[in-house]
């Protein structure tokens, strides 16, 4: 039915449990799997931005660092599943954009990611991607919660 799953992962416990599920859903399809992880751009707002001068590169140094021995561990589970899996990570500052642009890129025919399940207040200040995804992807969305 499908044969590529793009897997959105943010390293949380949910997205975990979410990317095994999708393990054993790839092997039962024999698809591959394509790992994706967003980062968020740096943003400052100081007044003495001259303070801050390095502070760009390191956090993009370990924002890549982090994502990269992250992804490296979702390669490994993948292979010893059996299943073929590529990572990659971007810095973005809509998530959801980048989810649905590296599906359709990728050729990707199903996107599959967790739902934190954030309601109410919460859910309207910081916003749910999954909710985005499903909102504006073309591309089927399976969620796991």
């Amino acid at each position: 039915m499908f044969t590529h799953l793009l897997l959105a992962v943010d390293g949380s416990p949910l997205s975990d449990a979410a990317f095994q599920k999708a393990l054993l859903l790839a092997q039962e399809m024999n698809a591959r799997i394509t790992a994706l992880r967003v980062g968020p751009k740096y943003h400052v707002f100081a007044y003495h931005t001259e303070m801050l001068s390095d502070a760009r590169e390191l956090f993009a140094e370990e924002i890549a660092d982090s994502a990269k021995k992250y992804l490296e561990r979702i390669a490994l589970d993948a292979a010893a599943a059996g299943v073929t899996c590529e990572t990659t990570f971007l810095i973005e500052d809509l998530p959801y954009e980048a989810i649905i642009k590296t599906a359709e890129d990728r050729g990707c025919d199903l996107i599959v990611m967790a739902s934190h399940g954030r309601r109410g207040v919460q859910g309207v200040l910081i916003g749910s991607e999954t909710q985005k995804v499903l909102t504006h992807s073309k591309i089927p969305v399976l969620v796991y919660r």
